[in-house]
């Protein structure tokens, strides 16, 4: 596993308290933690751990753990 993915599973992990094997199924509004506020503190760690600064179509587009990574290569980190 690579560096960013680690982080970036742990990022997940620690805002949805979460296992890294139920990763994957996480989709924006589907769990309680990842409403609209959830969602601006995942930017904002992501931002942050990956020096990176998301456009809003990116953020408003960011509605799954899969997508999210899909999003996240846009922007130059490998995964």
């Amino acid at each position: 596993m690579s560096k960013n993915l680690e982080k970036y599973n742990h990022i997940f992990m620690t805002n949805f308290k979460k296992s890294e094997e139920e990763l994957s199924e996480l989709k924006y509004r589907k769990l309680p933690a990842w409403d609209s506020v959830g969602h601006m503190d995942l930017i904002a760690d992501l931002e942050e751990a990956f020096d990176i600064s998301m456009e809003t179509p990116d953020m408003l587009g960011f509605s799954s753990y899969e997508k999210g990574k899909e999003i996240l290569r846009k922007y130059g980190v490998e995964m």
